[in-house]
């Protein structure tokens, strides 16, 4: 009888166990990075000139994924590259305003990643951030830009 009672015991310390663990919100899986082309950055041209999209507003701070193509980088050990919906094979850096596009992404890499070459189509994802910052290393000025990124190539 005795064990009986201390089996009767121990099943009902594991039921109450599983009753405490599956009142636990459960854990939800890794998100799966959005979307964002190049079409969707800019709202409209306004008074001020290029206005980010709601979509751009929204997605601040989430991880995106965006396809396009890297621009020659600055020099071969940057951390960071600039992503263009068209493939440029000019430096962007070294070229007049009239061949800059309008639509760039700059790309801050979490690790260094070998470069591509300018006309090889790629998918870089990060964490998306949109507003003037200045990178204190370089002085590089952006408006729009992916960090702690990596990409593929497609």
């Amino acid at each position: 009888m005795e064990t009986t009672m201390r089996q009767m015991f121990k099943r009902r310390q594991v039921l109450g166990a599983l009753a405490a663990f599956s009142a636990l919100p459960l854990a939800h899986p890794a998100r799966a990075a959005e979307r964002l082309g190049f079409g969707e950055l800019y709202k409209s041209f306004g008074v001020l000139g290029l206005e980010f999209s709601d979509k751009v507003k929204r997605l601040n701070g989430a991880d995106v994924t965006v396809k396009g193509f890297m621009a020659p980088p600055l020099k071969a050990e940057a951390n960071f590259f600039v992503l263009t919906e068209i493939p440029m094979s000019l430096c962007p850096f070294c070229s007049s305003d009239a061949d800059w596009p309008d639509n760039i992404l700059v790309v801050y890499l979490a690790r260094r990643q070998t470069f591509v070459q300018y006309n090889a189509p790629i998918e870089a994802q990060g964490v998306l951030e949109y507003g003037a910052w200045i990178d204190p290393e370089t002085g590089f000025v952006s408006q729009l830009r992916l960090r702690e990124a990596s990409f593929d190539t497609v």
